[in-house]
């Protein structure tokens, strides 16, 4: 059967791209801003992940100092998708066991969008309630728990045996999302800041005992995430970046490391394909379609991690 070309439908709250013969379902989560319109921004990545073979979920989110709030919805809404995408492909004349089983889905973050796939997956371990009361304390746990109670989840949040990779993680706090200091401490001062912040959302996955089928593309010209090549350069000058910090992690895991560093600079993932090549207006030179860096690892990546032996 012949891939059609890339179309977007609204399902939910997310938009939804089902490929006729789906190898596995990739749950897409953009970066701040360009997260909000991922099927525009992510455009070129999106359809050439499409064209090989992979139903496509991008999620969009709203902008929000409240984390916890926005991982716990991105659970909510991923489960109510599940049904949802069958009924979809029943009704396409499509393959529906693929959207049955676990393993067949994969979380590909970019930027702010892998704390939120990194949230998620410290709530699948059974114990976070037991380390949200070490590591937070008595207030912070009560704020995670209230936020997460406002979603109406079910008691157990859980992303088990579902593999994520992450492109230049960026664990976003408020200087990240306040660009001028002094008020970004004031509002953490008022604990009307980012939550969890970047301290306790470490200090959370590193209590857990998940994080084992995760890969990591960063990029050696990134100064917001970091790079491989220079472990203090990133966001937090003087502090280990987010993307050594992760490497850091995924490292001590039993599962071989998945990871990579390509050219380019943070936003290297953006693109839109105008004809035969791909315009980023925060990259140079614009690449061909088909010879996109990027595009080629994340493949790649989606494959070893989906169809691991």
């Amino acid at each position: 059967m012949n891939t059609p070309p890339l179309q977007f439908k609204p399902l939910s709250f997310s938009w939804v791209a089902l490929h006729p013969n789906p190898k596995g379902i990739v749950r897409f989560i953009g970066g701040a801003f360009f997260g909000s319109f991922p099927i525009l921004f992510y455009r070129d990545l999106l359809n050439h992940l499409y064209q090989e073979g992979y139903t496509l979920i991008a999620m969009p989110f709203r902008f929000s100092f409240r984390h916890w709030a926005i991982a716990a919805g991105l659970f909510s809404e991923q489960r109510q998708l599940r049904a949802v995408l069958i009924d979809e492909a029943q009704h396409l004349g499509y393959e529906t066991e693929v959207y049955e089983k676990d393993e067949n889905y994969i979380w590909v973050g970019h930027s702010l969008g892998c704390k939120y796939i990194a949230l998620l997956e410290f709530l699948s371990d059974p114990n976070r309630d037991s380390i949200l009361q070490t590591v937070l304390g008595q207030e912070s746990r009560k704020n995670a728990i209230q936020s997460l109670a406002q979603t109406a989840l079910p008691a157990k949040i859980s992303i088990q045996d579902q593999a994520s990779l992450l492109i230049a993680p960026d664990i976003s706090d408020t200087e990240s999302a306040i660009p001028i200091p002094a008020i970004a401490r004031l509002l953490d001062r008022l604990k009307l800041g980012v939550l969890p912040t970047r301290k306790q959302t470490q200090a959370l996955i590193e209590q857990s005992d998940l994080f084992n089928l995760t890969g990591l593309i960063s990029f050696d010209q990134d100064d917001i995430a970091g790079n491989i090549a220079h472990p203090d350069m990133g966001r937090h000058p003087g502090e280990e970046s987010d993307v050594n910090w992760f490497l850091t992690l995924i490292r001590r895991k039993p599962e071989p490391v998945l990871a990579q560093e390509l050219p380019g600079k943070h936003l290297e993932p953006l693109g839109i394909k105008v004809g035969r090549f791909v315009f980023n207006p925060f990259r140079r030179p614009i690449f061909s379609a088909d010879q996109r860096p990027v595009n080629i690892i994340v493949l790649t990546f989606i494959q070893k991690l989906l169809f691991r032996p």
